[in-house]
């Protein structure tokens, strides 16, 4: 098949210019005039631009848009595109019946002079498929890596053309995602939150688009909460203490539940963890979810049912290493307490030295990472093939010689601890068998997980659960 030749931006705002139907306005704030600047410049602007402009004085932009705490947040974004969209059809009333109108809008924070920040925004788009037809909007959240302003603030008009053009003119919705790169090589931007809705896009479930976002390597994390809304991470969990549960779900057992809930109780008695400002996270790595190098998104969004419905936030990442989520977060958290649950043989894998033969500084150069921020692991038992339990007082036993006065030293310094309260006559419940008595149908396997997690199982069918069997429930 004959691979077809991706447009240039300036190609594709000089296709929108010369389509009449496609009509609207342009609100910058912060990063300049990027976008609508791409669409002067190669002529015919009139055919697309009702309006530009730049609220940029905070004054100005409260008295138009309203008063508001953060002014590069979504919540700023979203009062941008109402507001500048209801004034197309108020004001253009004679080209309602013939045009597609949309209001475009971003608010970013670019580099500074001091280089001392990390260049980010939001950005959006309202926007209709057909004259006369409904709203929807497209957001998405970018990081911006160029060590410059200017190339910054060139990489947003790209960007932004590319998702003007993507919405107006493409209908596959991962066509629309890959697309907002386009132009922009070399990993400049980072997307790490997509989300597309109203009547037009009702088959969109953005949990999916967020899982589409890590696949396609343009971002390394995104998040989802119970409702299985996205946000955007950094947002979400800034300056939160958050408690992270790693695994694969397939499904929840209750021995997830349990190390969740033990885990939780010791966190929060922590001197510095704050009660108020505590969120617990159920993390999904790409690795995870991969099934002989592919991954099977109906699998994902199975996992995804089951998490929600226990109230839990999910965040899907491309971070294997610990010691790399950790980084991730700390950054996000500016420097609150962050605790990791994970199972001792997990712990056994973070000690073995060949994990990381690759790094120059090799293990050291992973703890200082992982335990160097403010970090705590709390670790889940586990029984021993003669029924023995497995916990950290036994665990320097098992550690090479060389490896022993680390361990002893993040035991001192409290950056360890056990779960002493686990739930043991849990311990014998393996996943996968349970995962394979739900998909032959065998009957027992409802006593290995949650009340939630067996209703939604058994109502939706989730992980090949038999059709004979779902209608004997309905």
């Amino acid at each position: 098949m004959e691979e077809i030749k991706k447009l240039t931006t300036q190609e594709k705002a000089l296709r929108i210019n010369l389509s009449r139907a496609i009509y609207g306005s342009f609100a910058e704030v912060g990063g300049g005039q990027e976008t609508a600047a791409n669409f002067f410049k190669v002529g015919g602007a009139s055919g697309t631009i009702a309006k530009t402009m730049s609220a940029y004085d905070m004054k100005f932009s409260d008295a138009i848009y309203g008063v508001c705490d953060r002014y590069v947040s979504e919540g700023r974004l979203i009062s941008m595109i109402q507001h500048e969209y209801q004034l197309l059809p108020e004001r253009l009333p004679h080209r309602v019946n013939e045009t597609r109108f949309f209001a475009f809008a971003d608010t970013v924070e670019i580099l500074n002079f001091e280089r001392t920040n990390q260049g980010h925004g939001w950005m959006g788009l309202r926007f209709q498929i057909t004259p006369l037809g409904p709203p929807n909007d497209c957001i998405i959240h970018v990081k911006l890596n160029d060590n410059d302003p200017l190339q910054q603030q060139l990489a947003l008009g790209i960007l932004g053309v590319n998702l003007i053009y993507a919405c107006m003119f493409l209908k596959d919705t991962e066509e629309i995602l890959l697309s907002l790169v386009d132009g922009l090589i070399g990993r400049r931007v980072e997307i790490d939150m997509f989300r597309l809705e109203g009547a037009d896009f009702k088959h969109v479930d953005n949990r999916l688009m967020a899982l589409k976002l890590v696949k396609n390597g343009l971002t390394k994390a995104a998040m989802f909460g119970p409702d299985g809304r996205v946000v955007q991470p950094s947002e979400y969990l800034y300056k939160k203490n958050v408690l992270v549960l790693r695994g694969r779900f397939r499904p929840v057992t209750h021995v997830n539940v349990d190390m969740l809930l033990t885990s939780r109780r010791l966190f929060r008695n922590e001197s510095d963890v704050d009660k108020s400002k505590l969120t617990t996270i159920t993390e999904l790595t790409l690795s995870d979810l991969s099934t002989e190098g592919s991954i099977d998104e109906k699998d994902f969004l199975y996992r995804a049912d089951i998490v929600c419905s226990l109230g839990q936030n999910v965040l899907v990442s491309n971070y294997f290493e610990y010691y790399r989520l950790v980084d991730y977060l700390s950054k996000i958290t500016k420097g609150k307490k962050t605790g990791l649950v994970l199972g001792i043989y997990a712990l056994q894998k973070i000690f073995d030295e060949k994990t990381y033969s690759n790094l120059r500084g090799g293990i050291l150069e992973c703890f200082a990472s992982l335990f160097g921020s403010n970090i705590k692991l709390y670790i889940y038992p586990a029984l021993r093939k003669d029924n023995t339990l497995f916990t950290l007082k036994d665990f320097e036993k098992e550690l090479p010689e060389n490896l022993k006065p680390l361990f002893r030293y993040l035991m001192a310094n409290n950056k360890m601890q056990d779960i002493e309260d686990a739930n043991i006559s849990n311990l014998n419940i393996i996943s996968d068998n349970v995962l394979n008595m739900i998909k032959k149908g065998e009957p027992g396997w409802e006593k290995y997980v949650p009340h939630k997690v067996e209703e939604a199982i058994k109502e939706h069918g989730l992980f090949d659960y038999p059709l004979k069997n779902q209608k004997a429930v309905a």
